[in-house]
Parts: structure tokens; sequence; C-alpha cells
């Protein structure tokens, strides 16, 4: 579903991503782990038009960016680190104007504004402006307005910050829920729990290059531990 062929980005002298190779499949929750400037968002940046590789191809689904830029954007919802929306706007209008962008129907509209509005309840802020949500409430209108157009991929940038214990419970299992409809979802993040709770698959990075990637399963199996987090430490120490 997602593929990432010898991509390359440098900052000057910096390599930022170094010759990056990765698979993900469809209905696959892939983690994506590493230390602060290891390239994780540097990557998502990539995977979602907002940077250009310096070198090599992303796919979505067999598509490009560079050849079919409109249909590859349709395929995913993305979710960055700091929610950044239209503050003055009302939460429903946020929702509503990304519905018409994505030619929602007037019946799917409904059924998945109000499911995910009770999921994430939502009800009693829905009608105030955006400009006096926290940072928890404009991140749960990020992933209802996100959601409504059931983008066959959704990448994440650091998803839970700012929510509540509940709210990360509700999105866990929305993840999973997704996957298995076949929602390929790509994750960014520092919480090795939430990754090893959640994700089917991994990817560690480590100064701008993939040192480890694969089912966690595997991945415990190859380095003989039974945490995650002990094979996180031991690889990116190795990687010093």
């Amino acid at each position: 579903m997602i593929k990432f062929i010898n991509v390359t980005k440098n900052y000057g002298k910096l390599v930022a991503v170094n010759n990056l190779n990765l698979e993900i499949k469809r209905g696959e929750i892939f983690g994506f782990l590493g230390p602060n400037g290891a390239g994780k968002t540097t990557t998502i940046k990539m995977l979602c038009g907002l940077v250009v590789p310096t070198y090599g191809e992303i796919y979505i689904d067999g598509i490009t960016l560079k050849n079919n830029p409109v249909e590859y954007k349709k395929k995913f919802a993305y979710i960055p680190d700091k929610p950044f929306v239209f503050e003055k706007l009302r939460g429903i209008e946020y929702i509503e104007f990304i519905a018409n962008l994505y030619d929602v129907d007037s019946h799917k509209f409904k059924e998945l504004f109000t499911r995910y509005v009770k999921l994430f309840e939502m009800e009693d802020y829905l009608n105030d402006f955006i400009e006096s949500y926290s940072h928890g409430m404009s991140q749960k209108l990020l992933i209802t307005a996100s959601l409504i157009h059931s983008p066959e991929v959704f990448i994440l940038d650091e998803p839970m910050v700012g929510l509540d214990p509940k709210s990360i419970r509700l999105l866990k299992e929305e993840f999973k829920n997704l996957a298995e409809k076949g929602t390929t979802v790509f994750m960014s993040t520092h919480s090795i729990d939430i990754a090893e709770d959640v994700c089917t698959t991994v990817g560690i990075i480590d100064k701008g290059q993939l040192i480890e990637t694969g089912s966690l399963k595997e991945i415990k199996e190859k380095n003989k531990s039974e945490k995650l987090e002990e094979v996180f430490f031991k690889l990116t120490e190795e990687n010093e």
C-alpha cells in the first residue's frame, strides 16, 4: 500500500533521511519509532507531499505524487503533531468543510459524523469556535474530520499528544477497527508502549537510517528480547 524506494532527503550537508526502503501493506498498523531528530517527521512530510525527496520515489497504492497528485492526495488523511485548523470556524463547520472537499455524500457523512462525534464525546463544543479549543479538543476535531472521508491511508505524527487517557484508549481501538477493514495506519510515536500495544509492524529509524523493521514478533525474536523497549534502546545505542 505504501512503498518507499531509495528515498533520501538532504538539507544542505545534513542527510535527514538516507536511502529509505520500506513497504507497508494494506491493513497494517505501522509504528515509526526513533529518537528526536532521527528523521520521522521528515519521512512523514515526504509521504504527505509537504517535503520533496532529494532522491527516490514514494508510492501509495501504486500512485506517486509526481504522476497523479490529486489521486495520491485523495488516498490519505494526515494528522500532524501540532493541530493547525481554521480557528475562526466552528468545529461543525470545519468537519463539513472537509467532507465537502472530499465529496462525501450526505448519508455517509451523517453516519460517520454521528459515530465519531459520539465516540470522542464532542457534542458539547462542536458549535464553539475552534479558537477556544484546547490542544486535545483540536486533536479530536482533526481526527474526526480526517476519518469523515474514509481514507485508505491514515498518517499520524504523535497522534496521542494532548489526548486524555479515555480518548487514547478509544483511538487505539479505532485504529484496530480501521485496520480490520483494510485501512493502513502509519503512525509516528515516541511512546513505545503505544506502539507495542496497537501496532502490527514497526520500523525504527535513527540518524536518518532505517535500522530495523518487521512485525513485533519478528523484531523481538531477531533481537532476542520480549520487550520492544529493550530492542529500541539496544539498536539505537549500537547505532551511536
